[in-house]
């Protein structure tokens, strides 16, 4: 596989935390954080037991992921985001709810992927309403590439899903013509089309944001052949 370009598919834009963030990052950071080290993460020994692994990819204020986890205890949950408001507000869910079951990396989502992710380890990803990078010179920063979906296809099981959700129809179109064209996915609805919103996505707050402005939504569902 090609090496997968070191472009950035995001910007941080988060600026200051509030003290109240800050404590409860520092607080709560070394009981659901994963500080990344020279070995590929070893899931079993992480939550403790052998589980399905579901990844998110860009989980803004982890509140869908927090919903996923408590509707599916039986599974463990791994979320990526680099914007540190979002991971305390996670953070705090997770204490909250006293979920067990969900750990967060703070990173670059390639990065994680190429460098410290196992190959065939994960059952299901998740990117819901990443950045669609709107302007054309910017389109090359879009997540969804051939190289990434190329490097997610390693790291996910024969048979998993993965599920893609935007309000942006230029990138959902890019999408759909980058994921139909990796051959290692079956397109759940059919090549060329788009998926039914399934019942199972928690509404996001990027979603309702874009439905206030009148957007449509489109979801992608793929099973890893």
């Amino acid at each position: 596989m090609p090496e997968l370009r070191r472009i950035r598919s995001y910007v941080r834009r988060e600026g200051r935390l509030t003290p109240a963030q800050r404590e409860v990052i520092a607080r709560l950071w070394p009981r659901f954080g994963l500080e990344l080290g020279s070995d590929r993460l070893d899931f079993a020994r992480i939550f403790g037991r052998e589980a399905s692994v579901v990844l998110e990819i860009g989980f803004g204020n982890g509140e869908a992921l927090a919903q996923l986890a408590i509707n599916a205890p039986e599974r463990d949950f791994i979320g990526i985001e680099v914007h540190r408001p979002g991971v305390g507000h996670l953070l705090r869910l997770l204490e909250s709810s006293e979920l067990a079951n969900v750990r967060v990396i703070r990173e670059d989502a390639a990065l994680v992927l190429r460098e410290h992710v196992r190959n065939t380890s994960l059952t299901e990803v998740l990117l819901w309403f990443s950045d669609p990078w709107p302007k054309k010179r910017h389109h090359k920063r879009r997540l969804v590439q051939p190289e990434f979906v190329a490097l997610l296809r390693q790291r996910m099981r024969s048979g998993g899903c993965l599920h893609l959700a935007t309000d942006w129809q230029d990138y959902a179109q890019h999408m759909l013509a980058t994921v139909d064209a990796d051959g290692g996915f079956v397109n759940l609805a059919g090549n060329g089309r788009y998926s039914p919103r399934p019942v199972s996505r928690p509404p996001t707050k990027f979603e309702q944001r874009g439905l206030r402005l009148g957007h449509e939504v489109w979801d992608l569902v793929y099973r890893r052949v």
